[in-house]
C-alpha cells in the first residue's frame, strides 16, 4: 500500500525520514528517482538520515513503478519520495495504488531559465513544464493532489496553491 507519494526536490531529510514517516505510519520510503539511483554518495547520505525502523530503496522511475506495481509490496506501507512534479506524476500514472500526492517542495534547484520559473510560495517554484505536469496530475481520477508542507500545515489544493492561496 501505498501512503503517499511526495514531491520533496531534498529527498530523505529529517522532515521526511522522521516526521511524514512517522505520521504517515510508513514501514518503508522509496526514494523515486533516476539521479539517486546512480549516485553512490546520494545513497550513502541518505540511508545515513534513515531511522533505523524503516526500510529504505532507492530506485530509478522505471523501476520504482515495477516495485510498486508488484504484489508483494501491498501489505507494505510505502512512503514514495521524488524529486519533481514529473517523476510523481509517471508514478501516480503507471500504479493504480496511488491515492494521494503531495507537492511539498519542488523546484527549487531547478536550474533552467530562471526566467521562465513560476515561484508559487517559498517551497514551490516551477518550470513552465512542471506546471503542465502538476495541472496533468491534478486532472488523474482517484488521486487525491495537494500541497503540505508540514502535517500540521494547512493542506492546500492544486487550484488554490495555482491560484495564489498559498
Amino acid at each position: 500500500m501505498i501512503v503517499q507519494v511526495r514531491v520533496d526536490d531534498r529527498l530523505i531529510h529529517g522532515q521526511v525520514a522522521l516526521v511524514w514517516s512517522r505520521e504517515l505510519n510508513a514501514s518503508a520510503i522509496l526514494v523515486a528517482n533516476d539521479g539517486a539511483a546512480e549516485n553512490d554518495v546520494a545513497q550513502m547520505t541518505m540511508k545515513m538520515a534513515m531511522p533505523s525502523d524503516k526500510k529504505l530503496l532507492i530506485r530509478g522511475i522505471k523501476d520504482s513503478i515495477s516495485v510498486l506495481n508488484d504484489p508483494r509490496g501491498k501489505n507494505m506501507r510505502i512512503f514514495v519520495v521524488t524529486n519533481c512534479v514529473k517523476d510523481a506524476y509517471e508514478i501516480a500514472k503507471n500504479v493504480d495504488q496511488v491515492e494521494q500526492v503531495n507537492v511539498a517542495n519542488a523546484g527549487r534547484f531547478d536550474q533552467t531559465d530562471k526566467s521562465k520559473i513560476v515561484r508559487f510560495n517559498s517551497a514551490i517554484a516551477l518550470n513552465p513544464d512542471e506546471i503542465t505536469k502538476l495541472k496533468e496530475l491534478d486532472k488523474l481520477s482517484d488521486v487525491e493532489t495537494f500541497s503540505q508542507g508540514l502535517p500540521t500545515s494547512e493542506k492546500l489544493t492544486i487550484p488554490q496553491l495555482i491560484n495564489g492561496k498559498a
